[in-house]
């Protein structure tokens, strides 16, 4: 029975919250979250109504500044904010721009025909969660400023502080996180903004970005991202640590209903596909109509061209859509006046008129692609067909790893040292290289919530491997089965019956090499249970130190000199090389014990760096490892080889 809470209900009890105060009573609604992406999204809310005026044709070159104290300065070219009187409410539209929800040119329809963003409440909402915002705007002869203060109120009305140039047109605006409500950080992150304004350049062709972050080293302090090439150019970037079949980029690109549409792609000898879509620059990563429409007229012109060149017999069943986008690296980029968005995080394209659309333009582009580029034909539709065969000689493989019932316990593997919890909630799985270490963690852990699948050696590198290979690899597969989620296309993570996958491996070259393979078959065969933070990463102690009968752990060289300082001299210091030189009860009170233990969560923020990363360190070029080495060696101090 629930109990009766007494309090009063009534009209007095019902909080109205005025202008910009509900933002900043839950900033969360508005940006998703006060954390490091929350203060990122700030930048992203700004940089895109630049990139509306660049998209309508009124902006050529954006930039974007952050100074040694992180305040954030964009800059464009554009028309510049209206600066007149606006007639609903009364101020100047630049004030009604910054200080009024849902305020703005994008939801009228006249100023922009299509925009990015998710909510259109971007300045007001930056203004709100700003400890100071700037705006200057050049605007036919004249210049025009106005800042706010304390959460988004005006220091005085816009007023014109000069004259300029007759051509001079465009706005500044210039704004400091508060932190009163990013707790967590106000410092932002180079390679994130780095990253996401060169995807915006590659997205937009020709529009010329400008990043001057005044933080780092002069010679990175003025990047300059302009891709006349766009999509292709894209592709080109994304294929760089890759081996392309074919030489010509395959670009299409059409308008249709108001609805634009560009697509390009190029294959590559490796087994992955990456296909990467977008709506009005916001990377629709959970997919939507128009990654439908791709993949059916990729389908539907393949199997017909293969057939028609008697390539595949006429009465054959066909290649299927896993054989056609095999080796396939692809942006599916769209520009709609309306987008509806769904899915977990909003991030998947709802419009369903699109997957006709795309479907159109693509199908009609791609066959006259392949009737006019007969060799690059030929390579992609062999390609597929060998993928077909290794598709059906994988078909036995993956059965032995599906999910049989959960009562059938006797389907785990056998050197799982299972749980008896069947929470999955509360229960974790600890992934342990070799059975030295796993039997010093089996006899160390709670059985009740935490069980223990040691692997044997080094698994398969499945950057390198077909299907067949990968399920046949004895160690993958009884990861696979002790998850229970299945894998691949398959992959449902409410069957997972561990909510924490922990990869424990030693503190050294050898570990760290575990460590990624495991994390690159992860990625690549169960992105989801990656992508929804199930994945962690054990620290294990590097040393003990002991001074008579008190000992502490240190887990990096830093923490080593903390325990010299504060315990004295004549101490006694253990490296431990490998996990299986701890006892059960030392790995229990360091590495497994909930209370004091320490764990990584594996995050994925940009699924593209993520598929970047894995191709350079565990692909087949050398090249583009050794740069990767050469370049960041320096951020290693101590190495065990």
């Amino acid at each position: 029975m629930i109990e009766k809470v007494e309090h009063s209900y009534t009209s007095n009890d019902i909080q109205v919250l005025e202008g910009l105060e509900a933002v900043r009573k839950r900033p969360g609604m508005y940006i998703g979250s006060t954390s490091e992406r929350g203060l990122h999204h700030l930048v992203w809310e700004i940089v895109d109504n630049s990139i509306d005026e660049a998209l309508a044709g009124f902006a050529t070159d954006i930039t974007i500044k952050v100074d040694k104290d992180n305040i954030v300065t964009v800059e464009d070219n554009g028309r510049g904010m209206p600066v007149e009187k606006h007639e609903k409410t009364g101020i100047s539209t630049v004030e009604t721009i910054f200080t009024v929800l849902h305020a703005g040119g994008k939801f009228g329809g006249g100023a922009y025909k299509v925009s990015g963003g998710l909510h259109g409440v971007g300045a007001s909402v930056v203004n709100a969660l700003s400890e100071f915002l700037d705006v200057t705007v050049y605007k036919n002869g004249e210049v025009y400023n106005m800042r706010f203060e304390n959460g988004g109120e005006a220091v005085e009305p816009l007023k014109k502080i000069g004259d300029c140039d007759i051509e001079k047109h465009g706005s500044i605006v210039s704004f400091k996180a508060d932190p009163l409500i990013f707790k967590e950080t106000t410092v932002y992150v180079h390679d994130i903004l780095r990253d996401r304004l060169r995807q915006i350049a590659f997205l937009n062709k020709g529009i010329r970005i400008i990043f001057n972050d005044q933080r780092v080293e002069e010679n990175k302090q003025n990047l300059v991202f302009c891709y006349e090439g766009g999509l292709m150019e894209y592709v080109q970037y994304l294929n760089k640590n890759k081996q392309p079949i074919h030489d010509k980029i395959v670009y299409c690109e059409g308008m249709e209903d108001g609805i634009q549409i560009e697509v390009a792609m190029q294959y590559n000898d490796g087994y992955t596909p990456n296909i990467y879509s977008f709506c009005n620059n916001i990377n629709t990563h959970e997919g939507g109509y128009h990654e439908d429409g791709f993949k059916l007229a990729l389908n539907r012109i393949i199997n017909n061209y293969a057939k028609e060149n008697n390539m595949l017999k006429k009465d054959d069943e066909g290649l299927q859509g896993d054989d056609v986008r095999e080796g396939l690296t692809a942006i599916i980029s769209v520009k709609h006046p309306d987008p509806q968005y769904e899915g977990q995080t909003k991030t998947k394209l709802g419009n369903s008129e699109v997957r006709k659309i795309v479907s159109n333009i693509l199908g009609e582009q791609l066959e006259r692609f392949l009737m006019e580029n007969p060799d690059e034909a030929k390579t992609i539709i062999e390609k597929s067909m060998v993928a077909s065969k290794a598709r059906l000689a994988a078909k036995k493989a993956r059965e032995l790893t599906r999910r049989k019932g959960a009562l059938e316990i006797s389907s785990l593997p056998g050197k799982l040292a299972d749980c008896s919890s069947k929470d999955a909630s509360i229960s974790e799985i600890y992934i342990v290289e070799g059975d030295s270490a796993g039997g010093s963690a089996k006899q160390g852990r709670d059985s009740k919530f935490q069980a223990i699948l040691p692997l044997r050696g080094k698994i398969l590198n499945v950057e390198k491997a077909r299907l067949h290979r990968i399920f046949d690899n004895n160690e993958i597969r009884s990861m696979i089965t002790a998850f229970g989620c299945g894998v691949g296309n398959e992959v449902d993570t409410s069957k997972l019956r561990y909510h924490k996958i922990v990869i424990m491996t030693d503190a050294d070259v050898d570990g760290a090499h575990i460590r990624t393979l495991l994390l690159t078959f992860l990625y690549r065969y169960l992105r989801p249970v990656v992508e929804q933070g199930y994945i962690y990463i054990a620290q294990p102690p590097l040393y003990k130190v002991q001074k008579g009968n008190s000992a502490r752990y240190a887990y990096s060289d830093a923490e080593l000199n903390v325990c010299k300082a504060e315990m004295g001299d004549r101490l006694s210091i253990q490296r431990y090389k490998g996990l299986g030189e701890m006892n059960p009860e030392q790995l229990w009170e360091t590495t497994m014990d909930p209370e004091f233990r320490t764990l990584i969560q594996v995050q994925i923020e940009d699924a593209m760096d993520a598929d970047l990363v894995f191709e350079t360190l565990m692909g087949d070029e050398v090249e583009p490892r050794r740069n990767f080495i050469v370049e960041n060696a320096h951020f290693v101090k101590n190495l065990d080889i």
